[in-house]
């Protein structure tokens, strides 16, 4: 049992751990160079600090006994931390879609459909590699459970927060290390998606794809004269949006809190309609090992369309939202990197590096032969997006289309934006990432794999007859 007052240290701490690893990260070249976040330099301080390195250092050199044989941290500040990510990510997901207006579909799809394409492609193709690596050769011969299948999207098209807010999903269905595997697969594609992208990036400049103007701008700001007219009316709605808005923290923070509660009380309902269903004799249940936070993000959808539909929508600060939902997913990602297992890794370091090259090899094999035969126009730039996001963060994929295209030429960050709107409710951390587990265990792997495989086969199609030829015929006149 966790007390309060335990909880508020453990808090207190990962917030001196971020203070710390900003000041890191502001003086150190090299984590800058990588783009590293201070949530992840902290976490690994943490865990570099923990029972798991530095106590092991000191129990091997002084015994059991020693004053830090558990580290620096008590056991109670460590059990506090290995439940917040659980409990965060619902904050993180409810704030998705908040302060923000959501447009039809229609339009999503003229502005996006192409980056539509080639993010499902991504996301539903890491399933189909990593299962098929797992049924091939990871299970039978090092035997690690199937599960470990899904673990290239969990830990890369998820990233660090999805993997850390599905750790409850994995003890309850008997696989409790994936959890820690995902971490780590998150990590590996956090720092290979900004290396391999900009090795991309070089490569593409070299086989005039694109045309690198400038140095890249990281910290994504442009100048004035280089928007285009949607982007200038955006800059509007939301400097309008800042200015009307109820700005009180508190209002935010119950807006989020509603949207959790309706997540709620959609799971409430599907574990009802379950019992009374498929599982009222001895069937297989699904719906109460989904995490609850892709359902809080479709009640932050919902109050959203209603807050818009209504006229109240300036009523909430996109801005605000960006900061609950960032502070959120920083508490997640550095709890969760500091209780990782170190063991758990080692103990399954083939498979997990295995996955690991895999799902780098497909992604870059995505983005290199399938995103110029699936996006007719600029395709490196809006491609190059969906890896970065398909390699562990938005941030990333936002971060390596600046600097594939610094002045937003090709408008592959607006496209990308809408594009987030049909993909993050499904995949990357919507409901099918959370329903993967569970699948896995009640229906066996291979059917999975048949589901996955017929989806990826169905978006490629989808994607070379509706933009696919297009996309040839212009690479044939510009040949």
């Amino acid at each position: 049992m966790v007390s309060l007052p335990n909880v508020f240290w453990a808090i207190v701490l990962i917030g001196l751990f971020l203070l710390v690893s900003n000041v890191l990260r502001a003086r150190t070249r090299w984590i800058q160079a990588l783009f590293l976040p201070s949530s992840i330099i902290a976490g690994f301080l943490v865990l570099v600090l923990g029972p798991q390195v530095l106590g092991v250092a000191v129990t091997s050199a002084a015994g059991e006994e020693a004053l830090l044989a558990n580290g620096l941290f008590p056991e109670s500040i460590l059990t506090a931390w290995r439940g917040l990510p659980g409990l965060l990510i619902n904050v993180v997901f409810a704030a998705l879609f908040l302060g923000k207006a959501i447009p039809g579909i229609r339009e999503i799809w003229v502005r996006a459909g192409p980056q539509v394409v080639f993010g499902q492609t991504l996301a539903w193709g890491q399933y189909v590699v990593g299962i098929s690596l797992c049924l091939l050769v990871l299970t039978p011969v090092f035997g690690i459970h199937p599960m470990a299948g899904a673990l290239i999207e969990i830990g890369f098209e998820g990233g660090h927060g999805t993997a850390a807010g599905m750790a409850a999903s994995f003890r309850e269905l008997g696989f409790a290390e994936g959890a820690d595997l995902a971490l780590g697969l998150a990590t590996i594609g956090l720092v290979s998606g900004v290396v391999i992208g900009t090795i991309l990036i070089n490569w593409a400049a070299r086989r005039k794809y694109i045309e690198v103007e400038s140095e890249p701008d990281v910290t994504c700001s442009v100048d004035p004269k280089d928007l285009t007219r949607e982007q200038i009316q955006e800059l509007e709605r939301n400097r309008t949006q800042e200015e009307q808005s109820t700005d009180p923290l508190s209002i935010h923070l119950g807006v989020v809190a509603l949207a959790i509660g309706i997540g709620w009380l959609i799971k409430e309902g599907l574990i009802g309609l379950e019992q009374a269903t498929w599982a009222r004799n001895d069937g297989p249940e699904l719906i109460r090992h989904i995490p609850l936070f892709p359902l809080a993000m479709i009640g932050g959808v919902i109050i959203q369309i209603f807050l818009d539909r209504t006229g109240m929508g300036h009523h909430l600060s996109r801005r605000l939202m960006n900061r609950i939902s960032g502070m959120a997913l920083d508490f997640t990602i550095v709890s969760a990197l500091g209780t990782l297992s170190i063991m758990a890794l080692g103990e399954h370091l083939v498979p997990f590096l295995s996955l690991a090259a895999a799902g780098i090899l497909w992604n870059v094999t995505a983005v290199i032969v399938l995103a110029p035969r699936l996006i007719p126009y600029d395709w490196f730039e809006r491609g190059i997006g969906d890896f970065g996001q398909s390699m562990g963060v938005t941030v990333t994929g936002l971060l390596l289309m600046r600097m594939a295209d610094p002045p937003n030429r090709s408008g592959s960050l607006e496209s990308f934006g809408y594009k987030q709107l049909l993909f993050e409710p499904v995949v990357g951390g919507g409901l099918f990432t959370a329903a993967s587990l569970p699948l896995i265990v009640e229906f066996g792997p291979r059917f999975v794999l048949m589901l996955t495989g017929g989806i990826t086969l169905f978006w490629l199609v989808f994607g070379y007859f509706t933009f696919g030829r297009l996309a040839m015929r212009l690479r044939r006149r510009n040949a």
